[in-house]
């Protein structure tokens, strides 16, 4: 915990310190006007709920004096954790705790990850290190999320087929990210802006028949399934169900593992066919 950072004095805007902001001043200053609105940014859980607490935990984080990044590194820490945690061998209603363990660690992951923005923009402390340490976080929660439900559905740490699944869906979330990350690289590296012109409509595929397809796979939101917080939950609700049914093994864990590689594999592939046939490598 670092305690002896110096205090951001206000510049002309009549912001407080750190040590002297109320959680009205972070509200005010550190979640600006329209971010709930970001919908392609700003998950569906922070705009119901984890934006109205994360401003109080933002003031104690600015309290105590940690900085942005070392936020970041602790929601890092918590989406990896939540994987280990899932993957842990249990069988019954030890295996419901560790699903519950694990979607617990996705919320506090979550919430972090509101905590260490609200405080950059609080301390003008935005930077280029910062969001690169937020794409990376997410990466690896997702990531180690699905690696620990394959483990989980296999039963224990042991190589086998659920595992492998387990494997193959955390390739395909990560690759889902790369191809969006990879946009920007290559715009960059062409010499074009980062957002193509035409905003949304820059988005759509050219072709009709691929931009409805993508508009009913939207709708169906079946693409969330991999994502950390939703899966975290389906995990949580899978392992209840298998201590319902009381099975020897567990049936609704693998079936769960099943269709998040299913999912997984087919959105790579639907992702990357819809940037190629959109604007937004133009």
């Amino acid at each position: 915990m670092a305690t002896d950072l110096p205090e951001t004095p206000p510049v002309g805007d009549g912001r407080p310190s750190r040590k002297a902001a109320t959680v009205a001043d972070v509200r005010r200053w550190g979640q600006p006007p329209g971010l709930k609105d970001r919908r392609n940014e700003e998950h569906w859980a922070g705009r119901l709920y984890m934006r109205d607490l994360s401003p109080y935990v933002a003031w104690l984080a600015m309290r105590f004096g940690f900085s942005p990044n070392q936020l970041t590194y602790m929601m890092m820490a918590c989406g990896v954790a939540a994987g280990l945690v899932v993957s842990l061998p249990a069988t019954g209603t030890g295996a419901l705790w560790t699903a519950l363990g694990g979607a617990l660690l996705i919320q506090l992951y979550l919430l972090l990850d509101c905590v260490d923005g609200e405080v950059a923009r609080y301390l003008r402390q935005t930077s280029v290190t910062g969001v690169f340490l937020d794409r990376i976080g997410h990466y690896l929660s997702e990531v180690s999320l699905l690696v620990g439900l394959g483990l989980a559905a296999q039963g224990g740490w042991a190589t086998g087929g659920y595992a492998e699944l387990g494997l193959v869906a955390a390739l395909g979330a990560a690759l889902i990210k790369a191809e969006t990350d990879n946009v920007v690289v290559a715009r960059a590296k062409s010499g074009l802006p980062a957002d193509p012109a035409g905003g949304e409509r820059a988005l759509r595929p050219r072709s009709t028949g691929i931009a409805l397809a993508r508009q009913a796979a939207s709708m169906l939101r079946f693409h969330r399934i991999i994502g950390a917080v939703e899966l975290s939950l389906l995990i949580l609700a899978a392992a209840l169900v298998d201590v319902l049914l009381g099975t020897e093994t567990p049936a609704a864990i693998r079936v769960l593992t099943v269709a998040v590689a299913v999912v997984a594999v087919a959105q790579t592939l639907l992702h990357l066919v819809s940037i190629l046939a959109s604007r937004r490598l133009k």
